[in-house]
């Protein structure tokens, strides 16, 4: 493990995330930027060139005489920037020469940009903080846009800093010019190019401000060289130094009508559901205000994959997951409910399924109440009956008063427990001698940590095996479940863990991967070898695309094109890079083998050959209502 990074006594800038301020035709509790222009699709864009209010500014004399490379240190130095993933080249050396003997930054270098950008994505989900990359000119920039993209879909806040060739050179087909700014518009909050050092303490400030604001995610700053390899010869205008408002401003008379009407609306429910998602986790009090919610308010919960953690799955107020490959006592709970409480989830279509068909019971009796940050989300998918705009922590805080507490739901939570009982998340073991079945590794692995969840954190790719650790691990607490959810980012699991592990060095961290996905991005081991960053990877070997094969066998008659992979032999490959590796392939020896793993200090892999016939359960086939779920084939049998 790294050894961790002195901080430099220094004045932050911070921003304030959690005061009220009301717009025309919309209630929130969510202040916006000064600077903010418009609100167009569900994008915040910022003018970059924005000075209207010099009240704010003041001349900033620390950077006079000093170079690019060296500014754009000392500004992460500000902001608090432990880890850079960067991957160097001629248009961006500028700036990575400012890292040179750096006590207070670390770059880590990975084998990939994207590799790099998913690195930076786990650290800024197991943190909130933004993960920084950076990268040079055309391939190097283009290499990130994939993690730019998952960033911007799951709400990731990345701070992606882009070489370019010199302004002279624009346009005329430089060698390794791209225009970013056009390729990432579609993928990133705010964009922008540096044209005169001078902007360029300022910009870097707007650009982690912005990454943070409202819903977080990733925005990118293009450094022209010539930029970043002159010197800055006068004082800069710079944002002042503001204290964080602490105080709670209390909501504004219109929004308290509309909190009362939705404290009446979860009052007079006979079977509220709560539906949590990720969005909980931007305010540092979601998960307690959600736990309180649900246990004042007598409520069950379910979450989507993002959301898990947010609540104790343990209580027995859990649903668990909802959708696609969700409980089927979460599904059911959805359809059969008089009123949803929706905190900080958007209704995406793996959650609702058909949404023609999506929970009919708050169409006849109750309603839909939805708390959410972002306005482009609110009845983009659904219809809500009442839509509450600002940081939903903060407002389901103000509306907890007029919640009545512990109501009789009696019926309601019978009703559901024979559900639990009918349809439990269900597999059926191996043999002794038989291909081992991929969930008894994660079951094993469940066993062997349930004691240790306050510092475990799970990172997976994308395929069966994420579905599969979703429904099997119980999820305790917050920012433990990591993976790419909204854009299904295959080789996501193993850069991610490295990036969770650098900014949870105390936590045991473990990519729950399959063979397909964790081919794209393997190489990344030897980056966890060469800083010796302790991850696992739980590798589950089927030598297919498991989740591709399963919709093959449903939709397309058991024909399988382009599903079937020739590995290479994995433990040879993790000795190659330096790793640990450990091989299991019977029944027996899994729980010793699993103990072995855990126990190893170090980065480590354990290939499991698994069963390429096992399919998920429960499923709900596209165009089918929550309700009209798969079971597995064998249960209740």
């Amino acid at each position: 493990m790294l050894n961790p990074i002195p901080k430099r006594s220094t004045n932050i800038r911070k921003h304030t995330l959690y005061s009220t301020k009301s717009g025309r035709n919309v209630h929130t509790t969510s202040a916006m930027p000064d600077s903010l222009s418009k609100t167009t699709c569900g994008k915040q864009q910022l003018r970059s060139d924005d000075n209207s209010n010099n009240d704010a500014l003041e001349l900033d004399h620390t950077f006079v005489g000093r170079n690019g490379g060296d500014i754009f240190h000392d500004m992460m130095v500000r902001h608090q920037v432990d880890y850079v993933f960067g991957y160097p080249g001629g248009a961006i050396l500028p700036v990575f020469d400012g890292f040179h003997s750096s006590p207070f930054v670390k770059i880590i270098l990975p084998r990939h940009e994207q590799g790099g950008g998913h690195m930076a994505e786990g650290y800024a989900k197991a943190t909130g903080r933004p993960g920084v990359v950076l990268v040079t000119s055309g391939p190097g920039a283009t290499n990130v846009i994939t993690a730019l993209a998952d960033a911007y879909a799951d709400a990731v806040p990345l701070v992606v800093f882009t070489g370019q060739v010199a302004i002279s050179a624009i346009g005329s087909g430089a060698f390794q010019e791209v225009d970013m700014l056009s390729m990432s518009r579609s993928c990133t909050k705010w964009n922008v190019m540096v044209k005169d050092i001078a902007d360029l303490p300022r910009l870097i400030d707007q650009a982690f401000e912005m990454a943070v604001d409202g819903r977080p995610g990733p925005v990118l700053v293009d450094l022209p060289k010539n930029v970043t390899s002159s010197i800055l010869k006068r004082p800069v205008l710079m944002k002042k130094q503001q204290q964080q408002q602490t105080a709670h401003t209390p909501p504004s008379s219109d929004m308290d009508n509309l909190l009362k009407q939705a404290a009446t609306m979860i009052n007079n429910a006979s079977r509220p559901v709560i539906y949590a998602g990720q969005g909980v986790n931007c305010h540092p009090d979601g998960p307690a205000t959600l736990a309180r919610l649900a246990h004042e308010g007598n409520i069950p919960v379910t979450t989507t994959l993002h959301g898990l953690g947010t609540f104790d799955e343990k209580d027995p107020k859990s649903l668990h997951m909802l959708g696609m490959h969700g409980s089927a006592y979460a599904n059911l709970a959805m359809q059969h409910a008089d009123v949803i409480i929706a905190i900080g989830a958007r209704f995406d279509d793996r959650a609702t399924m058909n949404v023609k068909g999506f929970a009919p019971g708050t169409r006849q009796d109750g309603g839909i109440i939805h708390f959410e940050i972002l306005a482009g989300h609110i009845n983009k998918t659904v219809k809500s009956d009442l839509a509450i705009m600002g940081d939903a922590t903060t407002n389901v805080q103000h509306m907890l008063p007029w919640i009545r507490t512990n109501p009789d739901r009696t019926a309601w939570f019978d009703t559901i427990a024979g559900w639990k009982r009918q349809y439990p998340f269900y597999y059926e073991p191996a043999p002794e001698n038989a291909v081992l079945k991929p969930q008894q590794l994660i079951d094993e692995l469940e066993k062997q940590t349930a004691h240790c969840k306050h510092t475990l954190t799970i990172t997976t790719g994308v395929g069966s095996h994420q579905m599969w650790a979703a429904q099997l691990i119980r999820w305790r607490h917050p920012r433990t479940m990591i993976t790419s959810g909204s854009l299904g980012t295959m080789g996501f699991g193993v850069p991610s863990a490295i990036g969770a592990k650098l900014a949870r060095p105390h936590h045991t961290v473990i990519d729950i991967d399959g063979d397909a996905s964790f081919s794209m991005t393997a190489m990344e081991m030897a980056t966890a070898a060469q800083y010796n960053v302790g991850i696992k990877v739980l590798l589950l070997n089927n030598s297919s695309h498991a989740m591709v094969g399963q919709f093959q066998d449903l939709h397309y008659g058991y024909r399988y094109t382009a599903t079937e992979m020739v590995n290479p032999d994995f433990i040879d490959f993790g000795k190659a890079v330096h790793v640990k590796a450990i091989k299991v392939t019977k029944t027996s020896e899994i729980p010793s083998k699993m103990k072995e793993f855990l126990d190893y200090d170090g980065p480590v892999l354990m290939e499991a050959v698994v069963s390429s016939d096992e399919h998920l359960y429960p499923t709900v086939l596209m165009g089918n209502s929550l309700d009209q779920f798969i079971a597995h084939p064998n249960l209740g049998k």
